[in-house]
């Protein structure tokens, strides 16, 4: 084999190469016919493949929205009702600073003594009237009998002077005889020694005892005039009318009431806290806090709105009171009373708004609202914090510009007219 022959042969399948690069199906399809024994059968296709394929590649016209429009709609509508309610409502003044008050009371007696009994526990109801403690009574029970022995005495020793008074208005009488007696007998003796028929040791001796018995007489006027004056100038007036025996029976009631004030009792209903600090054995001296109630029946709001909130809020406008502690139940109540004066302007250094670092700070004004506590609720607590609503009946109405401008342009029509 010659060198020529093989150059040849090797042009040949460089020029096949490409042609069958350019066409792989061809040689793909010859292979596969050759693996494929069913070769001159015709292929099976889908039926429905060559009506798809036009459908998926029609272009389909979207479908128009209707919710911009009807966004666009809805939004003068939307206006309309906000602004209503904004005109309409703002009648309701709602603050958060506010807890329920009740009168509390410290409990204690003007006597001192020794604790003998308490009868109440802590955090106990009690009504009124009932006994919380006692004290030892003794001491005070030895104090009315004497104030009683002393009453009985002071009565024995009027009515001693009263039968003195008499005594000695009967000696007055008698002294009164004798003196007019007397002076017949001088006016006598007068005569006779004018006549020089007695002695003049007859004559005075007559007159002697006629000056002795103006003295006595005298000297028991003034002895009735004492009595009378120990019996306040009125000796027939009964003994419980004089000053002696109402001294006497006020010392007496002194002594009683000191006596019943050893046994506290409670002024009004509600609950006895603070117990435990007095226990029996324990001196109590007078006018000493021996514990507190709180009332369960006067229970108020007490709050303190901001001065800009208390426009319209007047006394016995309706409240609405919501308590935190209890979430769903209301209560209701009346405005009762406005403090004339605001919280700061009771405090002890208040402040000086003239000098020259003034910054104005918005004061609250105190305010009570009474509750009406209707039975079936849970106990309102002192302390607890309350949202308050008070209907002022007065809406918000339209913005101060609007009312100017609308103002502002009827003046200028009535002025045009």
């Amino acid at each position: 084999m010659d060198g020529s022959g093989t150059d040849d042969n090797i042009r040949r399948l460089t020029r096949r190469l490409p042609e069958s690069s350019d066409r792989p199906g061809t040689v793909a399809t010859r292979s596969e016919s050759k693996a494929r024994p069913d070769d001159g059968k015709p292929e099976a296709r889908p039926s429905d493949g060559p009506e798809q394929a036009p459908a998926a590649g029609r272009p389909t016209k979207p479908k128009k929205s209707l919710r911009r429009p009807l966004m666009f709609a809805l939004l003068p509508v939307a206006l309309v009702i906000g602004g209503y309610f904004y005109v309409t409502g703002g009648a309701v003044m709602s603050t958060d600073n506010a807890y329920v008050q009740a009168d509390m009371v410290g409990l204690s007696t003007d006597v001192s003594g020794i604790v003998r009994d308490v009868l109440v526990k802590d955090n106990q109801t009690v009504a009124k009237g009932d006994i919380l403690f006692k004290l030892d009574d003794l001491p005070f029970q030895l104090s009315l009998q004497r104030a009683e022995a002393q009453l009985g005495n002071t009565r024995n020793d009027l009515l001693a002077l009263q039968a003195s008074y008499r005594n000695m208005q009967t000696q007055v009488e008698q002294a009164k005889t004798d003196v007019d007696f007397n002076a017949v007998n001088f006016k006598r003796q007068q005569q006779l020694i004018a006549n020089n028929f007695t002695p003049q040791a007859s004559f005075d001796a007559v007159r002697n005892t006629l000056q002795g018995a103006q003295q006595k007489l005298a000297s028991l006027t003034q002895q009735l005039a004492g009595i009378a004056a120990n019996l306040n100038g009125n000796p027939d007036a009964p003994v419980e009318d004089h000053p002696r025996y109402k001294d006497s029976l006020a010392s007496r009631d002194e002594a009683a009431r000191q006596l019943a004030h050893t046994t506290v009792r409670a002024p009004f209903a509600g609950t006895v806290t603070n117990v435990p600090s007095l226990q029996p054995g324990q001196y109590l001296a007078a006018a000493t806090t021996a514990f507190n109630i709180v009332s369960s029946d006067h229970v108020w709001v007490q709050s303190s709105p901001k001065e800009t909130e208390l426009t319209y809020v007047k006394s016995g406008q309706h409240a609405v009171i919501e308590v935190d502690s209890y979430p769903g139940y209301r209560w209701t109540g009346t405005v009762e009373s406005i403090s004339p004066a605001s919280a700061s302007s009771f405090s002890l250094l208040p402040a000086e708004n003239s000098s020259g670092n003034w910054v104005k700070v918005v004061q609250r004004i105190p305010m009570r609202v009474r509750v009406d506590n209707t039975p079936g609720k849970p106990p309102l607590r002192v302390g607890m914090s309350v949202a308050l609503s008070i209907d002022t009946g007065h809406p918000r109405g339209f913005p101060h510009f609007l009312t100017a401008l609308f103002g502002a342009s009827g003046a200028r029509r009535a002025w045009r007219q």
